[in-house]
C-alpha cells in the first residue's frame, strides 16, 4: 500500500522520492528534511505518562456493531438480527456469540456503546474518527497519529508513526496542517508473505534503493554528485539543503538501525505465537504492530477491510469478519498484556460509523452514525468496562453519550498531553487539538 506525500519541494512526493534509479538520491536528501521539520516546536512532556503509544485497529467501511458489541436480544426480529449475545468475562458485559475469544478477555478492555456522531458518509466520518475533529473546508486536521508524531518525542532511530493502510478520503491518516514533515510511514509488501510469515514487509522511507550504501550517502559530495539527474528541473531550495547539515546524522542513524528492520521481521516469533495472531495479513500487521511499538513507533495503524455491510451483513460477519477480528484483536491485547505492554499501550478498534438498528431487505444494514460502539484497552483505560448505554431499539444513546472527539481527547489525556493546548498551522494559525473534545472521565482507570 502506499500513499502520496508532498513536501516542502512543490510538486514531489515521499513515494516519488524513494523510486530506484536517479531519484534515489533525492530520498537521501528529504530524511533530514522530515527530521527537522518534525523536531520544529515539538514541546517537552513530563516524563511520566500513562500512556507513550497508540495501535489503532481500523474497520474500515462502517461495522454493524450493534451485531459485535450492543446487541439488542430483547429488540424485535428485524432489530436484534441473528446473533445471540454471550456472557463474557467482564460482569454484566454480553458481545456477539461469533466474538468468543474476545468475550474470555473482556475484563481486559473496555467497550463505549454511547458513541455518536452526525456523518453518515465514509469519507467525512473516517476524518472525524481518525482526526478527533469534525471535518471542515477551512482546515485539513492532522491524524491521531501525526499529532502524536509531532507532541511526542520517537526515539531514536524508528519513525514515529506507521501506518499499514491508506485510509478513506486520501486525507485521512495524514498530517494536515501540520505539514507533510508527520505524514505516517507507509509499509509496504505483503503482511503474510509465503505463509503468513511477514518477511517481506518493509516501511517506505527506512530501507535504501539499490546500489546505494550508507558509506556513499554519508558523503555529502559524493551524494550530491551522484543526485544531479534526480534534480533535473527539481528546485534545490535552500531548506531541503539546510536539512542535510542539521539532521543528515539523525537520516544515518535511521538507515543504520536495526530495530525497524527486525520489528518487521516476524520469523523471529515463535510459530505458535504468529499462528495465535492469524496468518492472513491482517493478523501479521497486528503482531508487527507489537513489535513496532516494542521498538519505540509511537502511532501504528492497521486495518481490515469489509465492513460496508448493506446487504448480506450477517454472512458476511459470521463467516468473515468477527472470525477474524475476534482472532486478532483478542490476541493482540492479550500478547501486549502479557509482555507489560498494554499498560503504556492504547488500542482504539474502531470504524467511521455503526449500522442501522433496522435490517433491510437485503439482510443488511446501512450508514448509521447516531449511535455505535468502540473498544479502548490499556494505557490507564478502564479494564472490564462498558461506557454508556444505547436505547432498547439501539437508535440513539439513552445514557452517558460521547463524541469522536471526546474519544480522542480521553486519548491524548493518557498520553499526557493536553486536549486543549494549542497548535499552529504553518501559516501560524491557532487552533486547539480537539475544539470539541472533552475527557470521559468515567474511562480513566
Amino acid at each position: 500500500m502506499t500513499a502520496r506525500y508532498r513536501t516542502d519541494c512543490e510538486g514531489f512526493h515521499r513515494r516519488d522520492f524513494l523510486k530506484i534509479g536517479a531519484t534515489a538520491g533525492l530520498f537521501g536528501l528529504t530524511l533530514p528534511q522530515l527530521l527537522r521539520l518534525e523536531a520544529q516546536a515539538a514541546p517537552a512532556l513530563e516524563d511520566k505518562k500513562k500512556a507513550t503509544s497508540v495501535i489503532m485497529v481500523w474497520l474500515a467501511g462502517g461495522p454493524a456493531t450493534i451485531d459485535m458489541w450492543d446487541l439488542k436480544p430483547g429488540a424485535p426480529e428485524e432489530i436484534r438480527g441473528e446473533f445471540k449475545a454471550i456472557d463474557t468475562k467482564a460482569d454484566g458485559v454480553q458481545i456477539s456469540e461469533h466474538l468468543p475469544k474476545m468475550a474470555e478477555i473482556m475484563d481486559r478492555v473496555t467497550v463505549v456503546r454511547s458513541l455518536q456522531h452526525t456523518i453518515p458518509s465514509h469519507g467525512p466520518a473516517t476524518v472525524f474518527m481518525t482526526t478527533g475533529n469534525k471535518p471542515t473546508p477551512a482546515v485539513q486536521y492532522p491524524a491521531l497519529g501525526s499529532l502524536m508524531s509531532k507532541l511526542l518525542p520517537a526515539d531514536k532511530g524508528v519513525p514515529p508513526y506507521v501506518s499499514f493502510t491508506e485510509l478513506r478520503n486520501g486525507a485521512a491518516g495524514q498530517a494536515g496542517y501540520l505539514g507533510t514533515a508527520y505524514n505516517p510511514f507507509i509499509v509496504e509488501g505483503g503482511a503474510g508473505g509465503k505463509g503468513g510469515n511477514g518477511g517481506n514487509l518493509r516501511v517506505r522511507g527506512i530501507q535504501l534503493p539499490n546500489g546505494f550504501t550508507l558509506d556513499e550517502l554519508e558523503n555529502r559530495d559524493k551524494l550530491l554528485k551522484g543526485f544531479d539527474q534526480g534534480f533535473e528541473g527539481a528546485d534545490k531550495s535552500a531548506d531541503l539543503m539546510e536539512g542535510l547539515d542539521a539532521f543528515h546524522k539523525q537520516a544515518l542513524e535511521i538507515l543504520r538501525s536495526d530495530k525497524t528492520k527486525k520489528a518487521f521481521d516476524l520469523n523471529l516469533e515463535k510459530a505458535e505465537l504468529r499462528e495465535r495472531y492469524g496468518q492472513n495479513p491482517f493478523g501479521q500487521g497486528a503482531l508487527a504492530s507489537r513489535r513496532l511499538i516494542e521498538a519505540g513507533v509511537r502511532c501504528v495503524t492497521i486495518s481490515i477491510g469489509g465492513w460496508d455491510t448493506h446487504g448480506k451483513n450477517f454472512e458476511a460477519l459470521s463467516k468473515r469478519l468477527l472470525p477474524q477480528l475476534d482472532q486478532t484483536l483478542s490476541a493482540l491485547v492479550t500478547d501486549l498484556d502479557d509482555r507489560g505492554l498494554l499498560e503504556r499501550t492504547i488500542v482504539y478498534c474502531a470504524g467511521e460509523f455503526g449500522r442501522t438498528p433496522k435490517i433491510n431487505k437485503n439482510a443488511g444494514r446501512d450508514h448509521w452514525a447516531r449511535s455505535m460502539a468502540v473498544v479502548l484497552a490499556g494505557g490507564g483505560i478502564k479494564r472490564g468496562y462498558a461506557h454508556g448505554l444505547t436505547d432498547p431499539q439501539g437508535m440513539a444513546p439513552a445514557t452517558e453519550p460521547c463524541t469522536p472527539d471526546d474519544v480522542a481527547a480521553t486519548i491524548f489525556h493518557r498520553l499526557g498531553i493536553d486536549p486543549h493546548q494549542e497548535m499552529s498551522t504553518t501559516t501560524g494559525r491557532p487552533i486547539q487539538l480537539f475544539r470539541g473534545g472533552k475527557v470521559i472521565e468515567a474511562l480513566l482507570a
